[in-house]
């Protein structure tokens, strides 16, 4: 299927193509098996998520606690990237679906 659309100003058409193409579910035999692995990727990237913020929330203590404020800040710096981290792969599914524009199950 080809539109055709003409540019302001040009007195040519371009012509766009659209190759039909969408994505399906029953294209490959080990999809299931693929979200599956997906799903579990997501799982062990949380929790080290939770043990990086852990970690980070320590040396933070520590680091202020003993008036070390090399400490203090690498603290804080990895508490902000651990929860960063958390909130974008906790809303992986949600990003991917807003960028593509297909309903995933």
């Amino acid at each position: 299927m080809c539109i055709s659309t003409r540019l302001v100003g040009c007195s040519s058409y371009v012509l766009i193509q659209d190759p039909g193409v969408t994505p399906n579910s029953n294209g490959l035999p080990g999809l299931s098996a693929l979200k599956q692995m997906a799903g579990a990727l997501v799982t062990f990237s949380l929790v080290i998520c939770v043990g990086a913020l852990v970690i980070s929330a320590a040396a933070w203590a520590l680091g202020s606690f003993s008036g070390n404020t090399h400490y203090a800040g690498k603290g804080k710096i990895g508490c902000l990237i651990a929860g960063g981290a958390a909130i974008v792969i906790g809303s992986a599914n949600a990003i991917i679906r807003f960028a593509s524009g297909i309903q995933i199950n």
